[in-house]
């Protein structure tokens, strides 16, 4: 199994320089082969290949006005054309967005070095073009005789360098099977609520930091724009807050996610349209600090590793309003009902019931087949929308 392993380093000045002088390069050589690639199709409806690309490359290079491409190594150029055809192909399957161009101020600085751009020995890495290896914080081991095949440099808003090497994992095995199943109910109050009754507390990454962001962004606001010093210095502040959120979030969803791999077979979500819920004002900030899209994807490439399945049920389905003892649909649940009783006489937490509704559903489409849909709410009643029933949670 491919694995990257991402680590922080520390450049020397001329390093650094040479390292700002290939971000510079590999934006440049993106941003002329999509120029390229999109005047071909406007003007002459020609789909200009990746072979294509690499050729008008070679001809920058020996033009006076872009012979500073020579002065970087050639493969970190490479691999940006290479990642300009996997957006297109990407684009053209409708999986993604038309390509857009790189900014120096919005996008991210990296490049990526194949092994003949590379020496990796005795844990020293070396890159094309510099004499000297890099300083890296080990902060954790390499698999044991691991040889990487891709090196990744990076360097991110607040000026921290990062680099990641692609080796081969022989720890990524799947577990063993042990038939245990959850619901997974997301929400805000609580991050996601089981089946099992557990309720994982949502912290406010965002909420906790609010007013530093505020105070830091009201200081970037009344810089001068332009390329200042003190405007650079207060975007960094800004970038930092960001970056501290965005460490701590990330860090929270690797524990819990790793967990419900290791503990259950089979896990079931709800599918859940994020994109469209964060258009509704009201509840997108904390939707976005609750980062359910992250947490859904690290969830089903962990279950991919370790051989476990990831269920995702109809984003339509009432799980709210369906009682989980005797298969009642309630014809109306008021947003501020957290507890319910349903005629059985079964009294419900609304979101563990949510949960285990997840799960009976989830387990069905598991067995019957993935075309199959679970149950809708009867025809008049309330659409069980999801974005409704988060704006009670702010």
């Amino acid at each position: 199994m491919k694995r990257a392993f991402k680590y922080r380093f520390y450049p020397t000045p001329e390093q650094a320089a040479e390292l700002a002088r290939t971000f510079g390069c590999v934006r440049k050589v993106y941003n002329m082969a999509l120029s390229a690639r999109t005047e071909a199709w406007a003007l002459r409806q020609e789909r200009v290949t990746y072979n294509a690309t690499s050729a008008m490359l070679t001809a920058w290079k020996k033009t006076e006005e872009l012979a500073y491409l020579n002065e970087v190594s050639s493969v970190p150029l490479q691999q940006a054309l290479r990642h300009l055809q996997t957006a297109f192909t990407n684009f053209f399957a409708k999986r993604a967005r038309y390509p857009r161009f790189k900014s120096r101020k919005k996008s991210r600085d990296s490049a990526e070095y194949t092994t003949s751009a590379f020496r990796f020995r005795n844990g020293r890495l070396t890159l094309a073009k510099m004499a000297e290896p890099l300083t890296i914080v080990w902060s954790r081991p390499l698999p044991e005789g691991a040889k990487p095949t891709t090196v990744t440099v990076s360097r991110d808003s607040t000026g921290r360098w990062f680099v990641s090497l692609l080796v081969e994992d022989p720890t990524v095995t799947p577990l063993p099977a042990n038939g245990n199943a959850v619901g997974i109910d997301a929400g805000l109050d609580h991050l996601v609520v089981l089946s099992t009754g557990e309720k994982v507390t949502n912290p406010p990454h965002e909420r906790a930091d609010r007013e530093r962001l505020a105070r830091a962004q009201r200081n970037l606001a009344r810089k001068a724009r332009g390329e200042g010093a003190n405007r650079a210095k207060a975007r960094r502040k800004v970038a930092r807050i960001y970056a501290r959120i965005t460490d701590r979030r990330r860090d929270h969803l690797h524990k819990l996610t790793t967990r419900l791999v290791r503990e259950n077979q089979t896990l079931v979500i709800e599918d859940l349209t994020v994109r469209n819920m964060v258009k509704d004002r009201s509840p997108a900030r904390a939707i976005s600090d609750a980062a359910w899209s992250q947490f859904r994807g690290l969830l089903e490439y962990k279950a991919a590793w370790y051989g476990r399945e990831v269920v995702a049920v109809d984003r339509f389905f009432p799980s709210s309003e369906l009682c989980s003892v005797c298969g009642a649909v309630q014809e109306k649940m008021p947003l501020h009902v957290r507890v319910w009783t349903c005629a059985c006489g079964a009294t419900h937490d609304r979101d563990v019931n949510a949960a285990k509704n997840l799960l009976a559903a989830g387990l069905a489409v598991s067995v019957c087949g993935a075309g199959v849909r679970p149950q809708r709410r009867p025809p008049g009643g309330q659409p069980a929308m999801k974005q409704k029933a988060l704006r009670r949670e702010l």
